[in-house]
């Protein structure tokens, strides 16, 4: 078990990483092609493949000018997470109204 821990530790996530959005993308297809999706949530949703973008421009700025991983850079990971943190609010608010006008 120790053993596959170690490979676990040492496996490059960027092909895992490329891999997951292909998943992504069918789901906003899918969630574009329905009436059942809130739009804000909809937005929020797209704005998580803002993020992603950011989030790997960022790591290269880092990487190129700093010499550094992202997260140590604090003002670029901030900044990156902070579109998470927009699109997760987008997310939920648009959920949060669709349950409010289903109970009314």
């Amino acid at each position: 078990m120790n053993n596959f821990l170690l490979y676990l530790a040492d496996l490059d996530p960027g092909p895992i990483f490329v891999f997951s959005l292909f998943p992504f993308l069918f789901f906003l297809y899918w969630a574009n092609k329905t009436n059942e999706m809130p739009k804000i949530s909809l937005w929020g949703f797209r704005m998580t493949l803002l993020f992603v973008g950011i989030t790997i421009a960022f790591s290269i700025f880092a990487q190129v000018n700093y010499g550094k991983e992202l997260t140590d850079i604090d003002a670029l990971h901030g900044s990156a997470e902070a579109f998470l943190a927009i699109s997760d609010g987008l997310v939920a608010l648009g959920f949060a109204g669709l349950i409010q006008n289903s109970s009314k």
